[in-house]
C-alpha cells in the first residue's frame, strides 16, 4: 500500500501505478530532493516540532540514501511513485520513527516545487557556463581572421561585403542576450516555496526563511496558494532554452551552407563530421544538422508546459507531474548543443580564399555607387536607378562593375569621374563602415572589446 493509504481499502491498479508515477523521471532530482529534507529537518528540531536527535538521525540517514543513490547501489521502486516517496520510504526503514517524523508540516506539493526549483537554479547556472564557453569560441575565431572579407546576404543573396569578425560577433550578441534569459530564468526560480504544505500553510511553527537560507534562495515566495502551483520559472527556463537552441539553429545551419562544395568558406573538423556508408567522398556535417533538429523538440518542451499550465486552477493539480520531464530534456539538450557547437567553431577551419572570392561575385559594391553618386547631389532614388541599370550592363555582358571602363560610368551619368574606381574596391568600401556597429575595420575593433567586456563581466558572475 502507499504512504498516502489510510483513507484507501484497495491499493492501485499494476497500469494505473505505472501511469501516475513520477519516479522515472524526478528521480533525477534526488540530490535537491535530499538538500531540501534535511534543510526541513533541522529547521523543525530548531523550532522545537521534532527533537534534535530526531534531526540528527534525519540529516545522517538522509547523507547515506545519497551515498547510495550517487553510487548506484539504491534500488528504485516504481510503487513509491515518486523520488520524495522513495527517499522517505528509505528513511524510515533506515531509521524508524525519526524518519516518519521528516513530513510533519510539509506536503509534496511544496517538497516538490523547492526541489524543482533547486534544479532549475542549478541548470541556469551550469547553461550558464556552456554559454560562455560558445562565446569565447566564437571570439577567438573573429580574431585570428579579423580582417577576412566574406560576401554579406540578404535573401540568402549577395549584398554587401562584411568583415567575417562582424558575423561571428553577431552570433555573439546573440549568445549574449541568451545568458541574459537564463541568468532572468534563474533569479526567477530563486525564491522557497517551502513550507507551504499543500495549499495554505500549516499550524507548526515553521521558520521559513530559515530553510531559505540554508537552500541558499534569496527571498520566500510570500503566497501558499503560489508557491505550489507557479512554474512560471520553468517556464522561463524553457523559454531560455528554446530561443538559445533557435539562435545555434541558425549558426549552425550557416555552418551547414558554408561547408558546402558551393560556398567552400569553412571546413569542419574530422571530430565534428562523419562520412556516408555509401559514398566515400562525402564529409558531412551531421552535428550541425542535428543541432539544428534538436531545436525543434526544445520549443516542443515549452509548449507543451504551456499548454499544460494554460487552464489549471489553483492550487496544485497532477497535471503539474508533466513538468519536469520537457525542462530536464529541454536543459539537458540545450547544454549538450552549446558544447557541441563550441567544438565545432573552435575547430573549424576558415577559408579566407574562397570568402573573398564569393564577395568578388554578386555586384557588392552596387550600394556604394549609388551612394557615390548621392554624395554629389543626385537624389538617391534617381542613384539606385542609374547603378541599377549598370548592373543590368554588367549582367548582359557577362561581368562585373569593376570590369565596367570610365567611359561606361560616364554614359550613365556625367557625375561619374575617375575617382569611382576607389568606390569598387571591396576593402574600401568594407572599411568605409565606421558607424557604430557597422561592418568597418575600426567600428567592429571597438564591438570586439565590448563583446570581451561582456564576456568577461558574465563569466565574472558565475
Amino acid at each position: 500500500m502507499a504512504l498516502w493509504s489510510g483513507r484507501f481499502t484497495q491499493d492501485v491498479s499494476e497500469f494505473t501505478q505505472r501511469f501516475g508515477a513520477s519516479l522515472p523521471v524526478d528521480r533525477a532530482l534526488y540530490a535537491q530532493d535530499i538538500a531540501g529534507s534535511q534543510a526541513h529537518a533541522r529547521m523543525l528540531a530548531k523550532t522545537g516540532v521534532i527533537s534534535n536527535d530526531d534531526a540528527t538521525a534525519i540529516v545522517d540517514g538522509l547523507d547515506r540514501i545519497k551515498a547510495r543513490i550517487d553510487a548506484g547501489a539504491f534500488e528504485f521502486n516504481i510503487n513509491d511513485e515518486d523520488i520524495h516517496m522513495s527517499v522517505e520510504r528509505a528513511l524510515i526503514a533506515d531509521i524508524g520513527d525519526a524518519g516518519a517524523r521528516l513530513h510533519t508540516g510539509r506536503s509534496r506539493n511544496d517538497q516538490v516545487a523547492t526541489d524543482t526549483r533547486l534544479f532549475a537554479k542549478q541548470r541556469c547556472a551550469q547553461l550558464m557556463e556552456a554559454n560562455v564557453m560558445l562565446r569565447k569560441a566564437l571570439v577567438a575565431q573573429a580574431e585570428e581572421h579579423f580582417d577576412v572579407i566574406l560576401p554579406g546576404y540578404t535573401h540568402l543573396q549577395h549584398a554587401q561585403p562584411v568583415l567575417f569578425s562582424h558575423h561571428m560577433l553577431a552570433y555573439v550578441w546573440m549568445l549574449t542576450r541568451d545568458f541574459e534569459r537564463l541568468a532572468a530564468a534563474r533569479r526567477a526560480a530563486d525564491a522557497s516555496p517551502l513550507g507551504s504544505a499543500a495549499l495554505a500553510g500549516t499550524t507548526y511553527p515553521l521558520d521559513r526563511q530559515m530553510t531559505a537560507d540554508d537552500l541558499g534562495f534569496s527571498n520566500v515566495i510570500p503566497n501558499s496558494l503560489d508557491a505550489v502551483s507557479d512554474r512560471d520559472f520553468l517556464l522561463d527556463l524553457s523559454y531560455a532554452c528554446s530561443v538559445s537552441c533557435m539562435h545555434l539553429s541558425r549558426l549552425c545551419e550557416e555552418i551547414v551552407l558554408w561547408s558546402t562544395s558551393e560556398f567552400d568558406f569553412i571546413e569542419l573538423s574530422d571530430a565534428f563530421s562523419t562520412g556516408s556508408s555509401i559514398m566515400p567522398q562525402k564529409k558531412n556535417p551531421d552535428f550541425a544538422e542535428l543541432i539544428r533538429g534538436k531545436t525543434g523538440r526544445v520549443v516542443g518542451d515549452l509548449v507543451a508546459l504551456l499548454v499544460t499550465m494554460k487552464a489549471l486552477p489553483l492550487a496544485y493539480n497532477k497535471d503539474l507531474q508533466e513538468d519536469k520531464e520537457g525542462a530536464i530534456d529541454a536543459a539537458k539538450t540545450l547544454e549538450d548543443c552549446l558544447v557541441c557547437a563550441a567544438g565545432m567553431i573552435e575547430t573549424m577551419e576558415v577559408k579566407p580564399a574562397s570568402m573573398l572570392s564569393q564577395a568578388k561575385k554578386g555586384y557588392l559594391a552596387a550600394t556604394d555607387v549609388a551612394d557615390y553618386l548621392a554624395k554629389k547631389g543626385l537624389p538617391f532614388r534617381n542613384a539606385h536607378a542609374v547603378v541599377g541599370h549598370l548592373v543590368l550592363t554588367c549582367e548582359q555582358r557577362g561581368c562585373d562593375l569593376s570590369d565596367l571602363s570610365i567611359e561606361d560610368f560616364k554614359a550613365a551619368s556625367d557625375l561619374f569621374e575617375d575617382d569611382i574606381v576607389n568606390e569598387l574596391d571591396l576593402a574600401s568600401i568594407v572599411s568605409a563602415r565606421i558607424t557604430e556597429g557597422g561592418t568597418g575595420g575600426s567600428a567592429v575593433r571597438v564591438q570586439l572589446e565590448q563583446a570581451k567586456s561582456a564576456l568577461a563581466a558574465d563569466e565574472a558572475s558565475l
